[in-house]
């Protein structure tokens, strides 16, 4: 398997969220939060929201953000596609152990998910089965 820096992953699917991909995209248009909020016709709160991943925006606006911030849609939801590079910043070199824990990190976060995944498809199950039974 190819090894991806640090740098090149810095806005990866398993490393950042949509909110993150949001805020940084924002970020590199010289937007405020306020100055998106404005520009797409929401409340503020509504883009903090979504740059918190406590909910996502709905289609329309994620076409809207895609084009204000020069990004594309795909990359927003899944950080493939034209989107941003890391931000310009002398990399840090960590020790050892603390590479070590933010590997056992990304690995928990990977097995989170995965285990989201499978607790939504059980879910899915047992609602086809409490309506069948119904």
């Amino acid at each position: 398997m190819a090894e991806t820096s640090p740098e090149s992953r810095w806005y990866a699917a398993d490393v950042a969220t949509f909110g993150d991909r949001l805020a940084g995209a924002r970020e590199a248009a010289g937007l405020s939060q306020e100055d998106l909020a404005k520009r797409l016709g929401v409340r503020l709160t509504t883009v903090q929201n979504w740059e918190d991943d406590v909910v996502e925006p709905r289609g329309n606006r994620l076409q809207m953000l895609a084009g204000m911030l020069n990004v594309s849609l795909t990359w927003l939801l899944t950080a493939e596609g034209d989107g941003l590079d890391a931000p310009d910043a002398a990399p840090i070199q960590l020790g050892a152990e603390a590479e070590a824990a933010l590997a056992e990190l990304q690995r928990l976060r990977a097995g989170a998910i995965a285990l989201a995944d499978k607790l939504a498809q059980v879910e899915r199950q047992m609602r086809q089965a409490m309506c069948k039974a119904a």
